[in-house]
């Protein structure tokens, strides 16, 4: 392990901010920025900006981890569904640490010392100090570990809600996804599993697949198979017929799940890495009556930005991680002035993802 990685992993694991810190700042953050769409190992750059004072109901944080999700990448390169004004610092989650607030306060909502969450993606986490607003930021439990706290949102709340929101499941019943060892997927499998849920997770066959297959199981997973196994497999067809199936592939991939579901089974899609359109066979509507959905996380915090939903959730996740029974994905933590080297392991090789980066400060 180099220095500078045995520097942050230290730095994640004591990072409270103490007095000495806060005086110390120097009003300049460090960040990432993009000023075009394109490459993000060729568009994304840093600088140091200078910190403004402090308005009404304003808070100073200082970041401690912020990952590098799929949603970055496309957002960097233009091809996401949502285009910010340019130029513009990415970063959809993470987790930081309050360092200060202004002067007429928080109405005691966040105080020195927090840890907090991005309300909403798009306050652009990939720097080192940010100012916003209060209103903007959700205070998080102190007792959580850096990685889970900093990833949380995203793919564990992906999953959550596509568990929770559009079919009524029971103890016992399956659910069958594609793409099961994406971090959704992995999320998919342990909250599933915490909910007394069977499931089916299809990934696509590698020379390491048992190990792999060893690995989900051991996370919760009920089956695992390889896409060309699916059909054949006598452990899925000793299975309840899924209630719900759960589509980040699309192309061949969704199709091929979307045959599974039972009748009136609903299919949820909420990512295409295959590139590919999702394609419902004519049986599958007339004779099975099976339901297309779609989800976006990112359009369901709009909807819920102060609903009781949200903090549920995020009690609720933040309880699995408490009983070690949701784990973050497998990642890497990389300091932040290496960050050109986390953007090159973060893009797609080969069509697959790789181990999460995550910047720490």
């Amino acid at each position: 392990m180099s220095g500078l990685v045995q520097l942050a992993v230290r730095s994640i694991r004591g990072w409270s901010v103490d007095k000495l810190t806060a005086r110390c700042f120097s009003g300049v953050t460090t960040v990432l920025e993009y000023k075009e769409y394109g490459d993000p190992q060729k568009v994304v750059t840093k600088r140091e900006v200078n910190v403004p004072a402090l308005k009404e109901g304003e808070v100073l944080v200082r970041m401690v981890a912020a990952p590098i999700n799929p949603a970055d990448i496309n957002t960097i390169q233009g091809v996401y569904a949502i285009k910010p004004p340019l130029p513009s610092v990415p970063g959809s989650e993470g987790v930081g640490e309050v360092m200060e607030v202004s002067e007429s306060g928080t109405n005691g909502s966040i105080q020195p010392g927090d840890r907090v969450i991005p309300r909403l993606s798009g306050l652009g986490t990939w720097r080192t100090h940010i100012v916003a607003s209060a209103a903007d930021l959700i205070k998080v439990p102190a007792d959580i570990d850096v990685v889970a706290t900093a990833t949380v949102a995203v793919n564990p709340g992906t999953a959550y809600r596509m568990l929770k929101d559009f079919v009524p499941l029971k103890n016992g019943d399956t659910v069958i996804q594609n793409g099961a060892n994406s971090a959704v997927g992995q999320a998919v499998i342990q909250i599933a599993a915490a909910l007394g849920l069977k499931t089916v997770n299809v990934v696509r066959d590698r020379p390491d697949i048992l190990e792999l297959k060893k690995k989900l199981t051991g996370l919760g997973a009920t089956v695992v198979v390889t896409e060309t196994e699916l059909r054949k497999s006598e452990e899925v067809k000793a299975l309840p017929k899924p209630k719900l199936a759960l589509n980040c592939v699309s192309g061949r991939s969704g199709t091929e799940i979307l045959r599974q579901l039972e009748p009136a089974g609903t299919m949820v899609t909420y990512g295409g890495m295959s590139r590919q359109p999702v394609t419902a066979p004519v049986g599958a509507l007339i004779f099975t009556d099976v339901i297309l959905r779609g989800f976006w996380m990112t359009r369901w915090n709009q909807e819920h930005v102060r609903h009781p939903k949200r903090r549920e959730m995020l009690d609720d996740l933040f309880q699995l991680i408490r009983q070690d029974r949701l784990q973050p994905p497998d990642h890497n933590l990389v300091p932040f002035a290496d960050y050109h080297t986390a953007l090159v392991n973060a893009m797609p090789s080969d069509g697959k993802l790789g181990k999460k980066q995550i910047l720490v400060f």
